[in-house]
């Protein structure tokens, strides 16, 4: 179902997707940096959305202000936590009651895990493809929530020993998953990711399979 969410005065374009089987939570999908092309049709976060359908949640993506067909433009963050925290509003309205995860790849995951951390709603994380050499992330230290960090060991953009120089700040409920050989977008691997999604949900939400 395509749909527009506002935003203070931004209009944010959106397409949300409820599983056939009927869902137990519901997820926002935060795309990569939109000056450099990402929008809520990026591969990754397609397949990010699909392993979460397939662990029984509904699933929002959504395009960032100015881009695709969402209104305003690129505010270098700000804006943008702006725009993650309007969908999480209309999510929590529509799904009254049930849990909400978050799920943010590249600059989405920047920018959304910022906001998911804090907002009491939000109760599971998901960060892919952490650009740890562009953006600071110490934020995550302060999270409790149950998170779940997945990066290849190719992706230029989250050397591993940076990773691990985070992690090891991280509180117990956070956990980092590699996937040998993938680049930042998990070129020929995004299979093992949406597998390591779907397994991580079931296992983290309530009434999980884990």
């Amino acid at each position: 179902m395509a749909i527009f969410i506002d935003s203070g005065p931004i209009k944010l374009e959106a397409v949300l997707r409820e599983p056939r089987a009927g869902f137990r939570a519901a997820a926002v999908l935060c795309h990569p940096h939109p000056v450099y092309g990402g929008t809520m049709d990026n591969r990754v976060v397609y397949r990010a959305s699909k392993a979460a359908q397939a662990a029984g949640l509904a699933t929002l993506r959504f395009n960032f202000r100015g881009a695709g067909k969402s209104t305003g433009a690129y505010e270098r963050g700000a804006g943008e936590q702006e725009d993650v925290s309007a969908v999480i509003d209309w999510l929590a309205e529509r799904y009254r009651g049930l849990p909400l995860v978050l799920i943010g790849f590249s600059f989405g995951a920047w920018v959304g895990l910022r906001v998911g951390s804090v907002d009491p709603r939000v109760g599971v994380l998901v960060g892919l493809g952490l650009p740890v050499i562009t953006y600071d992330f110490g934020f995550l230290a302060a999270n409790t929530k149950p998170t779940l960090f997945v990066s290849g060991t190719r992706d230029e953009f989250c050397p591993k020993p940076e990773m691990e120089r985070l992690a090891a700040k991280l509180p117990s409920t956070s956990s980092v998953v590699w996937v040998e050989g993938a680049d930042h977008f998990f070129k020929g691997r995004i299979d093992q990711l949406q597998r390591r999604i779907t397994s991580f949900l079931f296992s983290a939400m309530p009434g999980g399979q884990g």
